[in-house]
């Protein structure tokens, strides 16, 4: 189990798309991941030991020595940009601009800094088309007034050819403006997507380390009760490590475009009992849960989104619900659409944060310190836009929260 998961986070660390760097309290690089050795050219036995400014241009070196030891002794993450012009040093001694992130934490004593590191050339290199593109707009506009002044027995026929030109260029320059923001969309996506990763990954795993650590020590018939204590927190912390991964893959997908509507005829009661005896692990002491369905028990849909829409607003039921609280989940078929509805008795949801519910990474106030990664509903809502759906949350902060999902009914083919 605890291998299973420690290649998880291994899997992550070697395959992320970013530079990952880990050096210690003197500057010295104990750790890099395969995209340091792909950017900068150097294999990890080449700069494993030796301070971190074997990776930047000479010309930065005293400068950048004096702010690592001013981070040093004030450590506060830093997120990608801060807003300065960076640059890494590759092994043959290119030069290649770079957006780094920051990040620590103690071990022992010692002062850790990870630094998440992103190649930025092709965005430089899209900034210097606008500026270029900007040039000739500009050079195109002042042509356009001097033909306007020299040429006014052909001001029309001229003027609408300029104002093609220029609407042109200036299609060009949005469609480079607008892959700029998505490339910076993009980086900021993957930088919270690894800093939230190695934060959400670190509780649970320290929680199996201490728990395995501690179940050796009791080995006794009258010490059972405290195995199985720590076996269930090994077990709880394994189910969030799943969670969390769950929702980063299907994100992946989604944004890829991976994922297809395959519909299957199934039996909505007989699914929610496999769902419900599924989800059984997870309840609270005391919680119960209902289901109740109305109308024809037959549907047509895509099984295996739907199960993933239901499982994730079940999960969270559950997860932001008291002990000893019930969930109720009802089905209604109609002639067009169907709709599942699952209400709780748990947190609730403040109306301004209701407003922000479906975006990415979003955790509302009330849930800050509840594990979880904020991209369950916004996941959920792709997945029902998938099904042409539509999702309706109502709550009462401190009393309760229920949604519902309308789906319209798929005709299957003869």
């Amino acid at each position: 189990m605890m291998n299973l998961d420690t290649a998880h986070l291994v899997s992550l660390f070697e395959h992320a798309t970013e530079g990952i760097i880990l050096t210690n309290s003197k500057g010295e690089i104990t750790l890099i991941n395969p995209a340091v050795e792909r950017m900068f050219k150097y294999g990890a036995p080449e700069v494993i030991g030796k301070p971190i400014e074997l990776l930047i241009p000479q010309r930065f070196h005293a400068l950048h020595s004096g702010q690592r030891h001013e981070f040093y002794h004030h450590p506060q993450n830093r997120v990608m940009g801060s807003g300065r012009d960076l640059y890494g040093k590759r092994s043959d001694g290119l030069e290649i601009p770079v957006e780094v992130s920051l990040s620590f934490y103690k071990r022992e004593d010692e002062l850790f800094v990870t630094a998440f590191i992103v190649d930025i050339t092709h965005r430089k290199t899209i900034e210097r088309n606008m500026l270029q593109q900007q040039v000739e707009l500009e050079k195109m506009t002042n042509d356009m007034r001097k033909l306007n002044t020299q040429l006014e027995v052909k001001v029309e026929e001229r003027t609408l050819i300029l104002k093609e030109a220029l609407q042109k260029l200036e299609q060009s320059q949005k469609e480079l403006h607008d892959a700029l923001n998505k490339e910076k969309q993009l980086s900021e996506i993957k930088s919270r997507f690894v800093s939230i990763a190695s934060h959400e990954f670190r509780t649970p795993l320290s929680t199996v380390l201490s728990s395995a650590s501690l179940l050796s020590k009791y080995t006794t018939t009258a010490e059972q009760d405290k195995r199985e204590r720590h076996v269930e927190k090994i077990k709880n912390a394994v189910r969030n490590l799943n969670d969390i991964l769950d929702d980063f893959l299907s994100l992946g997908k989604l944004e890829e475009r991976k994922v297809e509507i395959h519909p299957v005829s199934f039996n909505i009661e007989q699914f929610m009992e496999e769902v419900l005896e599924e989800m059984k692990p997870q309840q609270k002491t005391g919680q119960q849960i209902a289901f109740h369905c109305e109308g024809s028990p037959a549907i047509f849909s895509d099984k295996r989104l739907l199960k993933n829409i239901i499982i994730n607003l079940l999960a969270n039921a559950i997860k932001f619900s008291a002990e000893n609280t019930f969930i109720n989940i009802r089905s209604n078929a109609y002639t067009t659409y169907f709709e599942i509805s699952i209400t709780d008795q748990g947190i609730g949801i403040s109306e301004e944060d209701q407003e922000q519910l479906f975006s990415s990474f979003f955790r509302g106030r009330n849930a800050i310190n509840i594990q979880g990664t904020g991209l369950g509903l916004h996941i959920i809502k792709r997945y029902a836009d998938l099904l042409k759906g539509t999702i309706q949350i109502k709550s009462d902060l401190g009393k309760g929260t229920a949604v519902t999902v309308t789906i319209p009914v798929i005709h299957q083919k003869q």
